[in-house]
Parts: structure tokens; C-alpha cells; sequence
């Protein structure tokens, strides 16, 4: 028996019919209020049969807080998956995510002590490197830097990712592996499901680069170092480096609407200021902080050479990815 949690996430849906495919039984975590007709429905993305796989799925409501329910979800558990998490770049989630990320991984962890389980994977983030290569790139290397300036969500990822390294030193195999800007099909108001809808109403993108990598891709890696029994290593999982500009314009042009502009530094400088003069006043203007800008304006390559390497991979580039999952986008909002 293998768990997925966060399996009603972008990341998670997929991994879990993957898995399906793959021969393997799955329990699926999700809360009492996650809509599995939505799930349901964007299997037909993946598969020409929907129905077959998910009704396959064995779905328990899960309380991260309550270790009594943990347990009850790893019975006869050999494999996890822990996709369950919260990304968000508002200060006010802080504590939401640090609850979720932290917490939840720890809780999970504990959990997984005096059980059947054997292998665990987490997935973690690209914002938890810092640093670049000699040839100025973010490698697995480019460890965390905590005298550098850090988004919540960053933070909690970089210590969920410390819960792993203890329970790996502890004696559990572990494997952690860190995503870029995921594109993915489903759950397009939630994290980065939410860049469709993005680019289709607003004509302006960041000047920055982003690592954007397809969720088909992420699914089949994760999986493929659990089978390789790959333990006690981290892995970037990214396709490409692309300006935001450049994914603003393939998206909008597919969707038939204007080219974008690039935010201007000195809109960005208003925002800025905005958020020191008024952020107290007007919550949203919180995001406009410096962490978050200097990320989005930032031009970092991130390496995928290590998981190319030792799987010999080939990602799906990323607007073949962007064509893809556009469609699916489309589809549904008809």
C-alpha cells in the first residue's frame, strides 16, 4: 500500500494515478472539504480512463494535528508520498503554512516511527536554494542560506525539509525532491494553477526568470527514485529557465489576448513603498515586499543536470508543456 498525501493538490492527483497505472494500491489523504468530483474530472486530462483509476482510490480524511489519525492512515503502509502542503507568498499565511509545512511534515514523520512504512519522498521547492555554481547556476548544492532574506513559504519548506533529514539519520529512506513552477492540469485557483487564470487577466508579467517543469514530469521522477530505491539525496526537478515575459506572451497570444509588458521598476518601487507606507492599513499590499520582488525580478538559472544524469531523463520543454495543459484550461472554461 502506497500513500499519497496532498492528493487532491496538482502535484498529488498525479502521482497518485501514476501510481495507479503502475499496478500499485493507493491511499489517498484529503480533507472532509476537498472536492473530488473536481479530481475526478481532471483524470480525463491524464488517462482515457477516468473513471477506472479513480474509483480505485481508497480517499481517508486526514487531521495532520491529531498523530492518532496519522497512524490510522499509514496502516499497512510501505511507501509515502508527502505532497500535502501550503504555498503561499501572503505574510498573512505565515502561520498557516508553518502549521502545514512544518508541523504537518513533523507530525507525518513521527508517525512513520514504529511503522510499516519504508520509503518516504517528500517534495519540497527550488525556494529553498540558495547560492549559485561555478557556472552560476543553483545546483543541489546551493544549500540555505539563513543570513539571506526568505519568504515564509521558503522557511517552511527549508524546515520541513530538516524534519526529513532527521528521520533520514534516524534510519528512514528518504528522498527529497525540489520542483520549480509546476504546470499541471486541475485546480486552476490554487497555487500554481492560479497562472493560467494570471495571464489570461492581466496583461503584464515580471521581469524576472522562472524554472517551470511539467507535472507529468515531477509524477514520474518521484516515482522512478522510489523504485531505484535512490535514498538520502536531494534532487531539482526543472525543465527549463524561461523568462516570465516570454510564458506571458506564449499563454496570452494562445488565449487570443494582447502581449504583455513588463511591470516597470519604478511601479515596483511604488509598490514597495506602498506596502511600508499602507500595508498595516491594507493587507494585500503585504506581498509587495522585498523578498517577493527580488524573486520575481530575478534572473537565476536553476541545474537539472543531477536528475538528468542519474536517470538519464528527458523533460517535456515548457511550452510544449504550456500548449498541453493551456488546452485543458480552455476545455474547462467553456
Amino acid at each position: 500500500m502506497v500513500l499519497v498525501t496532498g492528493a487532491t493538490g496538482i502535484l498529488g492527483r498525479v502521482i497518485v494515478l501514476e501510481l495507479l497505472k503502475r499496478g500499485k494500491s493507493v491511499r489517498a489523504t484529503k480533507r472532509p472539504s476537498s472536492n473530488l468530483d473536481e479530481v475526478r474530472e481532471s483524470f480525463r486530462f491524464y488517462t482515457d480512463q477516468p473513471e477506472v483509476f479513480f474509483n480505485k482510490i481508497e480517499w481517508i480524511d486526514v487531521d495532520f494535528e491529531d498523530i492518532d489519525s496519522l497512524q490510522n492512515a499509514l496502516d499497512q503502509v510501505k511507501e509515502v508520498y508527502h505532497c500535502a502542503g501550503k504555498v503561499s507568498f501572503h505574510t498573512s499565511d505565515r502561520l498557516t503554512m508553518y502549521r502545514t509545512n512544518i508541523d504537518g511534515t513533523r507530525q507525518l514523520l513521527f508517525a512513520c516511527e514504529n511503522s510499516s512504512v519504508k520509503k518516504f519522498c517528500f517534495v519540497s521547492s527550488t525556494a529553498v536554494l540558495d547560492g549559485v555554481n561555478e557556472n552560476f547556476e543553483v545546483d543541489e548544492d546551493s544549500n540555505y542560506n539563513p543570513k539571506v532574506a526568505h519568504s515564509s513559504y521558503s522557511k517552511s519548506k527549508h524546515f520541513s525539509e530538516m524534519e526529513v533529514w532527521r528521520a533520514s539519520a534516524e534510519g528512514l529512506n528518504t528522498v527529497i525532491i525540489n520542483p520549480g513552477v509546476i504546470i499541471g492540469s486541475g485546480n486552476w485557483q490554487s497555487s500554481s494553477g492560479e497562472m493560467f487564470d494570471a495571464f489570461d487577466k492581466y496583461p503584464y508579467a515580471m521581469s524576472g526568470s522562472t524554472a517551470y517543469v511539467d507535472v507529468r514530469d515531477v509524477s514520474k521522477i518521484a516515482i522512478s527514485l522510489m523504485e531505484k530505491n535512490v535514498f538520502g539525496e536531494r534532487y531539482i526537478i526543472i525543465s527549463e529557465n524561461k523568462k516570465t515575459l516570454d510564458v506571458a506572451n506564449f499563454v496570452r497570444q494562445k488565449l487570443g489576448k494582447s502581449r504583455a509588458k513588463v511591470l516597470s521598476k519604478a511601479f515596483l518601487k511604488l509598490g514597495y513603498a506602498s506596502n511600508i507606507l499602507l500595508g498595516w492599513l491594507i493587507p494585500k499590499l503585504k506581498i509587495m515586499n522585498k523578498v517577493n520582488l527580488e524573486t520575481v525580478t530575478s534572473r537565476n538559472m536553476v541545474s537539472n543536470q543531477k536528475i538528468k544524469k542519474k536517470l538519464d531523463f528527458q523533460f517535456i520543454s515548457v511550452f510544449e508543456s504550456l500548449d498541453f495543459h493551456l488546452k485543458n484550461y480552455i476545455s474547462d472554461k467553456k
